[in-house]
């Protein structure tokens, strides 16, 4: 086969590739944060105590690091870091990823505009 023809096919089946796997680590993203959704809510936006933050439109690095921080335990909370003890890095990167994605409530409960 023509090395021309097959370097275009080539870069549509990696691009391919790479967009199901995106689409894949969303879905397992969500699938993760079921279990935070019994204290931070849906998608992140709905605390069930004034104490619990809203995750949904947080920034991704920040998200990163508090995660990381409950699980080595140089952030302390009793809840998260039980939480974030078990999850490995590929977990903390999708769900920072999932939550920082998601669309943040205005404290009346609004949607907050798109930046």
């Amino acid at each position: 086969m023509n090395a021309k023809r097959t370097t275009p096919a080539l870069a549509l089946a990696a691009f391919c590739a790479a967009v199901v796997s995106t689409a894949l680590a969303a879905e397992d993203a969500g699938k993760k944060a079921e279990a935070c959704a019994a204290c931070h809510g849906p998608q992140g936006n709905k605390p069930v105590t004034p104490d619990t933050p809203r995750l949904a439109g947080q920034h991704y690095e920040y998200l990163v690091q508090a995660l990381v921080g409950y699980r080595k335990g140089t952030r302390s909370d009793p809840v998260m870091g039980a939480m974030a003890k078990p999850l490995s890095d590929e977990d903390i990167r999708d769900l920072a990823s999932y939550y920082s994605t998601q669309r943040g409530l205005a404290a009346s409960g609004a949607p907050r505009p798109a930046q």
